[in-house]
């Protein structure tokens, strides 16, 4: 897929959805960022991370908890897990699936949160904080299985093993590169490097990974290390992998060349990716534009959110309309292959996209009530 049809397709959105706003093209150019938000959410929910996942939340520098960076996505050790079913009258409140889940839960969280889950028109909260106190979060999610609808309720370590960054920078008219692709470079840069407990250190031009746990430092080859690290039965306070995921049809990378953005961001993420033109057109072409019956409500709740006069986006990471979250649910479940393969690994290299999911149900597994007493 060439950059002239990713570009074809962002001029399509901006002719189709855009044309009421002040500048379309930009406009649709942010709706192709959200849906690199929305592709990665997915393909983290159907690798079984759904209960693990918090959004957007804030990631405190290592050694400085002051500066804090938000981040799409971040996963973190699940201390407990329930599942509960309330009848089908909306809205799914954080007050009412407490209250569901026992006195026992509803002392242990100081901070109770006035999300929702499901509102009473329909919208869908994914990943919603229902309390949190200093330690934990108290997240509730709406999954579908063999016996129907259920809500899962996960206690999480506010501390994540994991973290996600989507960027994308597009292309304006006249120009050959985004204006602001080195500084969102940069930006993504230093938030993967300043936020786990392992640190990358350069010796005689080879980066090499130092960490210090319980008073021993350790230092070796920073691949060697965070494979250690992640295959390890043993869990470690404050490490974070941290993943970038990025999508921009030829500023930071093309298939003949990494260019200097892009070797920065590799450089600094444990693991990067590249959603290709490929990937993220077949997803707009398949569900926003062209789409079969079945997938027809997820074009309509993206044009409905977009509309003029429309106040709030209800189609992104974070707010859905529910009968799209199901249809998206369903796409990625039929065809995850398909969408694995519109992922380019570009650092570690000589590792796949299944690489990855492996290393982050094996972070999952740690025996992390050995480290964390959150009773």
């Amino acid at each position: 897929m060439s950059y002239q049809s990713i570009d074809s397709l962002q001029n399509v959105l901006k002719n189709d959805v855009f044309a009421h706003t002040k500048d379309a093209k930009k406009a649709a150019g942010r709706a192709l960022g959200t849906m690199v938000e929305i592709i990665t959410y997915y393909l983290l929910r159907e690798w079984g991370l759904c209960d693990y996942i918090s959004i957007e939340r804030g990631l405190p520098e290592f050694g400085d908890k002051e500066i804090c960076h938000n981040v799409e996505f971040t996963l973190h050790p699940v201390l407990s897990m329930s599942e509960i079913k309330l009848d089908d009258l909306y809205p799914y409140t954080a007050s009412k699936i407490i209250k569901a889940l026992g006195k026992d839960v509803e002392d242990t969280f100081s901070k109770k949160k006035s999300n929702k889950l499901i509102d009473a028109n329909n919208i869908l909260r994914n990943s919603c904080l229902l309390a949190e106190n200093d330690e934990t979060l108290l997240i509730a999610n709406l999954c579908r299985n063999k016996n129907g609808q259920s809500i899962h309720v996960a206690k999480q370590y506010y501390s994540p093993f994991a973290m996600v960054e989507c960027k994308r920078v597009g292309v304006e008219e006249g120009c050959k590169k985004g204006p602001q692709t080195i500084e969102k470079a940069k930006q993504g840069a230093y938030v993967a490097q300043m936020t786990s407990s392992l640190q990358k250190v350069w010796l005689d031009g080879q980066r090499y990974g130092l960490i210090c746990e319980d008073g021993v430092t350790l230092i070796k080859p920073y691949d060697e290390l965070l494979n250690e690290i992640v295959n390890n039965d043993k869990p470690l306070k404050k490490f974070t992998l941290s993943i970038g995921v990025v999508s921009n049809h030829g500023n930071w990378f093309t298939a003949e060349n990494k260019n200097k953005e892009m070797k920065v961001l590799a450089n600094s993420y444990d693991w990067l990716l590249f959603l290709t033109d490929a990937g993220l057109s077949e997803f707009v072409t398949s569900l926003l534009l062209n789409p079969k019956p079945k997938y027809q409500v997820v074009k309509e709740a993206f044009v409905s959110s977009y509309k003029e006069g429309k106040k709030a986006n209800v189609f992104t990471k974070t707010k859905i309309e529910k009968d799209a979250h199901d249809a998206l649910c369903g796409y990625f479940s039929k065809n995850i292959e398909k969408i694995e393969g519109w992922f380019n690994v570009i650092t570690p290299e000589y590792c796949s996209i299944s690489n990855l999911k492996t290393a982050l149900l094996n972070m999952t597994h740690k025996k992390w009530e050995e480290v964390y007493d959150c009773r």
